[in-house]
């Protein structure tokens, strides 16, 4: 994770030398020529107040899901990050450009919300609720609520990551269910 973030602290550097020039490479909506920015997007953040405000949540529940295995959590960032900017890709206004790891953020947070469940795994459900009681509050980021703010993007990553949780478990589901 350290490595992540220092790369996401490194490129915000490379963005403010040239002048914010990295971020026309954010999601572009309903223009097809920007879906490769789903991957890009997470890493670009508009200033240092917003990759400030996104890194700890990054770092804690990005070291959070990596503990649960490396495949896991790569299958988990995949499912986040394509449905979040899928999202932003297809519910934005016209002509809106999105970037930050928020839609990644709220990805992990929702699966580590929900995998215990889906797992049926005792300490997963307590580290749920754990994580919850800290950073439940940021889940109303789901909702239109604040102007310059993509709730498209944290609504997809949040889907995603119950998707990402839900996926491994969904033959268990239906043959114990």
């Amino acid at each position: 994770m350290g490595v992540a973030v220092a790369v996401m602290w490194l490129v915000e550097f490379v963005d403010q030398l040239t002048r914010g020039s990295l971020d026309a490479l954010g999601i572009h909506s309903w223009d097809l020529a920007s879906l490769p920015s789903v991957f890009l997007a997470p890493w670009l953040h508009a200033g240092w107040p917003h990759l400030i405000a996104n890194t700890l949540p990054f770092a804690v529940f990005g070291f959070l899901v990596l503990l649960g295995g490396a495949l896991r959590a790569v299958f988990a960032t995949l499912w986040s990050v394509v449905v979040s900017g899928l999202f932003a890709w297809l519910l934005s206004p016209p002509n809106t450009v999105t970037i930050g790891a928020s839609g990644l953020i709220f990805g992990w947070l929702t699966y580590l919300l929900t995998r215990g469940i889906f797992a049926r795994n005792g300490k997963q459900i307590l580290l749920a609720v754990l994580i919850f009681a800290v950073y439940g509050g940021i889940l109303w980021g789901v909702l239109p609520s604040q102007a310059g703010v993509s709730w498209q993007a944290h609504l997809g990553g949040a889907i995603g990551g119950v998707l990402a949780a839900w996926f491994p478990h969904r033959r268990n589901a239906r043959t114990h269910g």
